[in-house]
């Protein structure tokens, strides 16, 4: 399955020399003769098909080569989609001649056979489930992982039905939960439930992947968010045809402790008599419980006492129950032994509807405000450093021009006044006889 493309079988030789020397190596070659001469192609791969669970015992080193021959022979016919399954079927039992890499071989053989057909081949489906068989019989899940991305659009190649993308999904399921994949198991229920249309979700097959999917939701120690399972007709349909369950949803989608433990009284044995995990439920709805005081808390503070009643555990608990909400993901934060509180960092919401939209809307309400006073009050202060910078620069400009007016002006003006005295005195008249 690794090739985008499908990979060719290099082979040289017409249709019946190569039927003949398959039919030969499958100890048939006798009666296929007849039909070869006849041109009767089918009545000749069956027959070869048949004869080819002998190819299971044949040495390693030949069995590849002879099986990539015998589909490439099958691939030749009209009728490939009755022939090819029979061959897949064939590479699902044992390899007797190699116990230890059989399994291998086979799987190496079946996605051969997926290469080889064209991307929007159908028959590709066939040949996928038969190696999601293959895996899941050998313990192998790991081997199909990469490629479960790319299933969906398969799908919508290879053009089938709901019913037929349902069986896959839920084949992908089962092998998932084998290996101890719980993540992926859950996603591929989810699918098989989403191919269910109006009509259908009360119909008996609706209803038993809706409990697997739900129970696997419940015990699940990841999965703490029950909204995905909620808004699905099928899973909706639970309410009035298994309402026990469906209320047992509902407490762990949005409810707390106390709500479990009134469940627990009214339907005493239920959780025993579904084979359900009493222990592992509790925890997990502890868990929920501690997540809803997180996100109901407006002062991002939650006392001792209030944690140690709502998840009615002793106040020595509390760090260990603390502990595992936070590697949970459900909430960030931290202890304060001092003030004996939980220190609330982030929370996620359980449930987010309209109360929820009321709270965001509230606080968002609460930060516009806080923001605006902050934008006031650094608009006053602002204004407050331009006015001052102007009075810094106003008090400079006097200073400057009071040291150009003062004593350096008075100076010059003496010096000028006298050099005017001078100039307006009366010459000096020159001394004659006269004078006497």
């Amino acid at each position: 399955m690794a090739a985008p493309q499908p990979q060719l079988v290099f082979v040289d030789g017409s249709f019946a020399e190569l039927a003949q020397e398959m039919a030969d190596f499958v100890s048939v070659g006798e009666e296929v003769k007849p039909l070869l001469e006849k041109e009767q192609n089918d009545e000749v791969l069956k027959k070869i098909i048949v004869a080819s669970t002998a190819l299971n015992s044949i040495p390693e080193k030949e069995f590849t080569a002879a099986y990539n021959l015998l589909v490439y022979l099958v691939l030749q016919s009209e009728k490939a989609e009755v022939l090819l399954p029979r061959v897949c079927d064939n590479l699902m039992k044992p390899i007797t001649t190699s116990p230890v890499n059989g399994p291998g071989l086979a799987l190496n053989a079946l996605t051969n056979i997926f290469n080889m057909l064209q991307p929007e081949n159908e028959l590709r489906y066939n040949v996928f489930m038969t190696i999601l068989r293959f895996l899941k019989h050998h313990g192998m899940f790991e081997n199909i992982k990469r490629y479960l991305p790319n299933l969906d659009a398969w799908l919508e190649q290879w053009k089938v039905d709901e019913d037929a993308k349902r069986k896959l999904y839920e084949t992908v399921a089962e092998a998932a939960t084998e290996s101890g994949d719980e993540e992926i198991s859950y996603e591929f229920v989810l699918k098989a439930l989403r191919t269910f249309d109006e009509e259908q979700t009360k119909s008996e097959e609706a209803q038993r992947i809706s409990l697997r999917a739900l129970k696997t939701a419940l015990l699940s120690p990841t999965h703490y968010d029950f909204q995905d399972l909620l808004v699905l007709p099928a899973i909706q349909a639970l309410s009035d045809l298994n309402a026990v369950y469906f209320e047992l949803l509902s407490i762990f989608a949005e409810k707390d402790l106390e709500d479990y433990n009134d469940f627990n009284e009214e339907h005493e044995g239920f959780i025993e008599r579904e084979h359900l995990d009493g222990e592992r439920l509790q925890k997990k709805m502890r868990l929920l419980t501690f997540t809803s005081l997180a996100a109901r808390t407006t002062t991002r503070e939650i006392p001792y006492d209030e944690i140690s009643k709502a998840l009615q555990i002793p106040s020595e608990e509390i760090e260990m129950w603390t502990i595992d909400v936070v590697r949970a993901g459900l909430v960030e934060g931290r202890l304060s032994q001092l003030k004996k509180v939980f220190l609330v960092h982030r929370t996620t919401y359980r449930v987010f509807g309209e109360k929820q939209w009321r709270e965001l809307g509230d606080r968002v309400d609460g930060w516009r405000s806080t923001l605006r006073n902050v934008i006031t009050a650094l608009r006053r202060e602002q204004a407050n450093v331009e006015a001052q910078k102007k009075r810094d620069q106003e008090e400079i400009e006097r200073k400057l021009a009071s040291v150009n007016l003062g004593p350096s002006s008075g100076s010059g003006g003496r010096r000028g006044g006298d050099r005017g005295d001078r100039n307006d005195r009366a010459p000096r008249k020159e001394r004659t006889d006269d004078d006497d």
